[in-house]
């Protein structure tokens, strides 16, 4: 008790300390190997508690623009334009602003050196138009011409960190692939993703991508948009497309050799492979774990014309697997999200992918815990979401203490996404909460598979049942697979329509079609019980059943059009 008691309140401290912005700097990495190391102790202190509920992440970062106190240096585009620009990120110190002419080309490979301890000053490399962009809303590919360009002429990054950088800030800047070369393998790198990262002390930290334009071309290979290896990282209003590669994963944003924290805030993200991904290669720093993720009001979405058969298909059949992934993560929240556009190809097509994964064999203390997906709408996928317990390949860490609650699953199945439409299958977990969702999709309801899930509670979902329902491997449905894959679990409140409530626990409720329920208006796909719905009031807490439409919908990403709406 007195150890956890201790640990606790080291994490407090910690946590006090960020949100203060007392950040560390390179001469305070030593400082940074103590910290990640009490989260983790913290972490694993509480971890005997599995069945407590997922803990959110234990430091937000603030983002608020800092004052600034240095110089200001003009860098002019032209010819000589990428020497200028390089020499000014080695000469600039912590408290300086660099300010590039927007409209203007920077081609090269670029790197932000690392700078002695500046007591958490900021380096700003803003464009000269930054005060035109929409202020705390998201950019878009419109918003090119208030931006700077820096331009990758070939497979290398357009930007990367070396060892230790820290404390800069990009605002308004467009990274992209020059036009024609084949593929890039990653256009922003933040730290590194392997063997010239080992040390918790050499990774950067404190670095924000303030509403940038990120992208690739419409027909080449762009493996990464961002590469996440670093702490203290923020993604915030900005826009990362075209990330699509044949025959290869490609992510908008992945990392998986960073300690965190990470801010993912109101982004746009196109990513072919995975739009979002921690985990996919062992870290290279020994037992790190990416940790307190706040992943807010992005919109994730696969354009159509990356689908074979679809009318719109331009072409090119880039590997298409996911939109959201997680293998090796701990304190994450998910909130506010749209998830679209996610079909059957290089996986089965489920939208969201909760799986720890050893990628490598290297890395068994790999684990997904203390997830928490709130208020998100998930649409236009073949399936919801997968979550295995433990690596089928590799050792591994579990897949526990996740709460899925008050999301919207919409248009999840059918034969345009060519997948089974099953919400949520399920394996071996420990501790996973499923409440107040409103689902509508064409497949089960539960697949699982696999050892049993302890601690598992399902109450208070609407949805229809459709022809399995409830179903195991080697199992019949409702009750018998209840039994064998949930044995202590917790199925109460929840709208199955079209089930037989013989073959379920009591205190369920099974109208014989979703019409009965009667939405607001489902016809027009708005999702809330009118007032005369007998399942207005009859949650375990008293209200209705299914998601809150509106808490969902204030919690949505901020676009201009959602900003000047509210």
């Amino acid at each position: 008790m007195k150890s956890l008691a201790s640990a606790t309140f080291a994490l407090i401290l910690f946590a006090g300390v960020i949100a203060c912005a007392k950040n560390h700097t390179a001469a305070g990495a030593h400082r940074l190997a103590t910290e990640s190391r009490a989260m983790n102790m913290q972490a694993d202190a509480s971890s005997s508690a599995s069945s407590s509920p997922s803990a959110p992440p234990a430091v937000i970062l603030d983002t608020t623009y800092p004052r600034t106190e240095g110089r200001t240096i003009a860098v002019r585009g032209g010819a000589n334009g990428a020497d200028r620009l390089q020499a000014a990120f080695n000469q600039a110190a912590p408290g300086d602003v660099i300010v590039l002419d927007a409209g203007a080309q920077f081609v090269g490979n670029f790197t932000i050196s690392s700078k002695p301890d500046a007591s958490g000053k900021w380096l700003i490399v803003r464009s000269s138009a930054a005060n035109k962009l929409p202020a705390d809303a998201r950019v878009s590919p419109g918003d090119a011409s208030l931006m700077p360009k820096l331009i990758s002429p070939n497979a290398d990054a357009a930007l990367k960190t070396a060892p230790g950088a820290h404390h800069v800030r990009f605002v308004g800047i467009e990274f992209a692939v020059a036009p024609n070369w084949p593929t890039n393998y990653g256009l922003v790198l933040f730290g590194d993703g392997g063997s010239a990262q080992t040390e918790i002390q050499q990774v950067p930290h404190d670095l924000i991508l303030d509403r940038c334009y990120i992208h690739g071309n419409a027909t080449s290979n762009l493996r990464r948009g961002v590469g996440l290896n670093s702490a203290r990282t923020a993604i915030i209003d900005s826009y990362i497309a075209d990330c699509h590669e044949v025959g290869a994963d490609a992510q908008a944003v992945c990392g998986w050799n960073g300690p965190g924290p990470f801010k993912i805030v109101n982004n746009y993200l196109e990513g072919a492979g995975e739009n979002f991904m921690l985990g996919g290669a062992d870290p290279s720093i020994k037992e790190l774990i990416p940790s307190d993720i706040e992943f807010r009001r992005n919109t994730l979405s696969k354009p159509l014309a990356w689908k074979t058969g679809h009318p719109s298909y331009a072409g090119k059949h880039w590997s298409v697997k996911n939109l959201f992934e997680l293998k090796n993560a701990r304190r994450v929240l998910i909130d506010g999200n749209l998830m679209e556009n996610c079909w059957v190809d290089g996986q089965v097509g489920f939208a969201v992918q909760l799986t720890p994964r050893n990628q490598d064999g290297a890395a068994q203390w790999c684990t997904v815990e203390d997830v928490t997906m709130t208020n998100n709408i998930v649409r236009h996928a073949a399936g919801g979401i997968n979550i295995l317990g433990h690596d089928d390949n590799h050792p591994s860490g579990q897949a526990r203490r996740i709460l899925i609650r008050n999301n919207l699953f919409e248009d999840i199945g059918g034969p345009q996404w060519s997948g089974n439409g099953r919400f949520l299958q399920v394996s071996d977990s420990d501790a996973v909460v499923v409440d107040h969702n409103t689902i509508l999709h064409s497949g089960n309801i539960i697949t699982a598979h696999g050892k049993p899930n302890a601690n598992f509670f399902f109450t208070n979902n609407l949805m229809a049942h459709n022809e399995y329902g409830i179903i195991g491997d080697s199992a019949s449905v409702g009750l018998v697979t209840i039994r064998q894959y949930f044995p202590n679990g917790v199925f109460k409140k929840n709208v199955i329509a079209g089930g037989r409530s013989a073959i379920y626990p009591p205190d369920n409720f099974f109208p014989a079609s979703l019409d009965e329920v009667r939405f607001t208006d489902r016809a027009h796909s708005s999702y809330g019980l009118s007032p005369a719905s007998p399942y207005r009031n009859a949650a375990t807490d008293g209200k209705p059943i299914g998601c809150d439409v509106s808490a969902l919908e204030t919690a949505l990403p901020v676009t201009r059009a959602a900003q000047a709406a509210r």
